[in-house]
């Protein structure tokens, strides 16, 4: 058969897509991590071009997604999800994501991480952290049989046909049961946790009913028997999910980037995602095409069809973007340069299977992994190795649940070290405060093991460097971290929270891999070259001079002796053209090396080009208008709440202080329907900055203060109202508690009677959020204040 080839990629999602279901051959359905379900329709043929509505927005983390197809009574059939908040959500597609939900299954006590249904059977199965699997009726949307026995997490249910249903669990068993929730069988054939379910179709040659993945990389074969027919070996780390394809092909992805077909026990293509995780795959019973969802955020849909495949432009743009990719270096292993072979290997050798990779030893130093395609009989780039501390090709087990790094922290000489579980998805402060909670540890200790996991960490996010920390090495040479060795052991008792209001320094966003934004900077002036656009490029030697500049931020201490200098003034005034008259698509890399200089040298805030400043040389380049691209408009606020950092920076902030205010407010409303989460974290460390500015340095007292201070108040209750993230609800909490502890009557007053900030803050309160200790404090000081 013809290999895969991308067909759309579907761009949307806030975050990691954690699930996907291909329900029919003109719908795509998908769930992330930024708490929304969406659902993806094809508009347009060829090539396949689809919009998508939100069905469903919750308040947390979506980690799995099913469809129950139509009946009398749901005509358009179910879409099923389920997530961090434990609840089952069962929704018609075409319902709105604030319509009310058809049904919601209510009796798992933790994450929900698996859904399948029978549509003989009119049942639907779940999984879940709390180590049960629930049967559900259709229609009476009541737990009908509860599945007990699991020993951890179960990770994938099969419905395998209307009276079997199989788990998978973290316990390294399989199970069989009836549908009345007896025992039919227990499979102990894996060395590691067992992460994903597939049934196999009658038409496969190997003869088996179906597969089960884990966390060794193997996919294992079995009968209903429990008997084993095969193991398919390729992957290179973590499989996360299968599916068969109407050919009795089986389909996986996992944590190596690749998604694998396999045709009896042969691997026969490999495909390279430029991801960490490809998170999720599905296949469409109708037309044998596959759906994706990775950790890049993005769906795609590929397909064997040359009618259905995405324009020559797209499919050159993804295998670029994968060519172009970072692999971080932990992902592949222990690499020793000296022994890997250059690129001449690649002309000389054929590889022995498909999804082979081969790394090479580049001319320049770099090292590029490099995989076999036995369809073509070539080697494919797909991507180049980078040291930084990215999320592992192997997770670490603990406690049932897989992380990229379980630390161990010494509290006490004498005791063994506590275990600090984290996933670079999470907040480091979340993980933290979690940490010292578990433990009963002081919370004093929040800020030091938050910025441990961030410096340590660093880099998790595919492509981005790693940082270095300063001062001694918090690890040891042990690998282990000791908060507060300077101090004596901690007391028993947790110590009472320290105070956090008002706010006294300002709050900056500065971590970046300069070195990735200098060569897209390039590459992109190259483009605009070879497209005809040269009165929009810039000269080889500006792009020289923007490069130096690009190495003076490696060091941001040079920058203060040279602030002065013609060089970085004419480097940020090339920075500028491109953040502003760039395609708009193109404008990432320059507003990026902008939010640095904003906080690291005057000039930025200086600058005077086109007769524009900095602030409305933005807002005239269309950054913030419709329709809003939300990554330049947040890279813009990131850079506008950067100018704190520096004199010059603050005065031409609090001079442009109701432009700010109107720009910002209004990139909100743009995408209200989709919230973004980086924007409004962004915005709510710009209203942090204005809040310690009008309260320091005496100006609480002044009446422009006051003024500014309500029009801030009045954003934040805005924000603060159905806001579901933990950062941004908490640095609206500290941004809003600065201003009420700071600013005196007038603002105190309009808090409690104009905007009724006590009722937001019981809101806060008895959700989810009200929960964490940060947030709890922070609320518990606002009252403080306002009574």
């Amino acid at each position: 058969m013809p290999d895969f080839k991308i067909s759309a990629s579907l761009e949307g999602h806030g975050d990691d897509v954690r699930a996907v279901v291909f329900p029919n051959s003109n719908a795509v359905v998908s769930a992330s991590r930024d708490a929304t379900v969406r659902l993806w329709k094809l508009v347009s043929t060829p090539p396949p071009t689809y919009d998508y509505s939100i069905t469903s927005h919750g308040s947390a983390f979506i980690n799995t997604v099913a469809y129950y197809p139509p009946t009398p009574e749901y005509p358009e059939g179910l879409i099923l999800s389920g997530g961090q908040d434990t609840i089952i959500e069962v929704k018609q597609p075409g319902k709105a994501a604030d319509d009310n939900a058809d049904a919601m299954l209510l009796g798992h006590s933790s994450t929900v991480c698996a859904l399948d249904v029978s549509r003989e059977g009119g049942w639907v199965v779940s999984g879940s952290w709390d180590a049960s699997a629930r049967l559900w009726r259709v229609g009476k949307w009541e737990c009908d049989v509860l599945f007990e026995g699991h020993g951890n997490t179960v990770w994938d249910v099969l419905a395998y046909d209307q009276d079997t249903i199989i788990t998978a669990c973290a316990d390294k068993l399989v199970r069989i049961f009836n549908s009345s929730g007896k025992l039919l069988k227990t499979i102990k054939a894996f060395p590691d946790v067992v992460r994903a379910l597939c049934k196999i179709p009658s038409s496969s040659p190997t003869g088996a009913h179906f597969a089960a993945a884990s966390n060794d990389g193997v996919i294992r074969l079995f009968t209903l028997q429990g008997d084993l027919v095969a193991e398919l070996h390729g992957h290179e780390s973590f499989i996360y999910s299968l599916a068969s394809l109407p050919s009795g092909e089986l389909v996986s992805s996992g944590e190596d980037r690749t998604v694998r077909v396999w045709k009896g026990t042969q691997c026969v293509q490999t495909i390279t995602h430029p991801a960490i995780s490809v998170w999720s795959i599905a296949a469409c019973q109708e037309n044998g095409d596959i759906v994706t969802g990775a950790s890049d955020r993005v769906t795609r849909v590929f397909t064997r069809s040359q009618e259905r495949m995405a324009s020559a432009e797209v499919i050159q743009q993804f295998e670029q973007t994968v060519k172009e990719s970072a692999i971080p270096e932990q992902q592949v292993g222990k690499i020793n340069k000296e022994e890997l072979p250059g690129p001449e290997f690649l002309k000389q050798k054929s590889g022995t299977k498909d999804g082979q990779v081969q790394m090479i030893r580049e001319d320049n130093g770099s090292v590029t992994a490099h995989t076999w395609s036995a369809a073509s009989g070539e080697w494919i780039a797909v991507g180049t190795v980078v040291d930084s501390a990215a999320s592992s090709g192997r997770k670490t087990e603990y406690l049932g649940h897989d992380y990229d790094y379980v630390f161990d922290v010494d509290v006490e000489d004498g005791k063994p070290p506590l275990k600090l579980p984290y996933n670079v998805s999470q907040n480091p402060y979340e993980a933290a405060t979690k940490f010292i909670g578990d433990n009963e540890l002081p919370m004093s200790y929040l800020d030091q093991v938050a910025q441990f996991i961030v410096q340590n960490t660093q880099g998790a996010t595919l492509g981005q460097s790693s940082q270095e920390a300063s001062g001694s090495d918090p690890w040891g040479s042990d690998r282990r971290y000791r908060p507060g060795e300077e101090s004596a052991p901690p007391p028993s008792a947790p110590e009472p929270r320290p105070k956090v209001l008002p706010q006294k320094s300002y709050l900056s966003i500065k971590s970046a891999n300069l070195k990735v934004i200098a060569k897209k900077v390039g590459e992109i002036n190259e483009q605009l070259v070879s497209s005809g656009s040269k009165e929009l490029s810039l000269s080889p030697p500006e792009v020289e001079t923007v490069v130096a500049l690009c190495d003076q931020l490696e060091r941001p201490e040079t920058l203060k002796d040279t602030s002065k200098s013609s060089d970085v003034e004419t480097a940020i005034a090339l920075i500028f053209k491109a953040a502003t008259t760039w395609p708009v698509a193109n404008r990432l890399p320059g507003l990026d090396l902008l939010r640095l200089c904003a906080a690291a040298t005057p000039a930025t805030a200086t600058i005077i080009y086109e007769g524009h400043d900095l602030i409305s040389g933005i807002q005239a380049s269309g950054i913030f208008d419709q329709p809003l691209n939300v990554n330049n408009a947040m890279l813009s606020v990131r850079m506008f709440a950067n100018l704190f950092e520096i004199d010059a920076g603050r005065q031409l902030a609090v001079n442009k202080f109701d432009q700010l205010v109107s720009l910002v407010q209004s990139a909100l409303g743009h995408c209200a329907s989709t919230p973004n989460r980086n924007l409004t974290i962004a915005v709510t460390t710009l209203y942090i900055n204005f809040a310690v500015y009008v309260t320091s340095e005496g100006r609480a007292s002044e009446p422009e203060s006051s003024e500014r201070g309500l029009v801030l108040l009045d954003g934040l209750t805005t924000m603060l109202t159905g806001e579901k993230d933990s950062e941004a609800v908490y640095r609206s909490l500290v941004a809003l508690g600065t201003l009420v502890s700071a600013l005196g009557e007038e603002v105190k007053g309009a808090a409690k009677e104009i905007y009724d900030v006590g009722k937001i803050l019981n809101t806060v309160e008895g959700s989810g959020l009200g929960k964490e200790p940060r947030i709890k404090g922070i609320v518990g000081e606002i009252k403080e204040a306002l009574s």
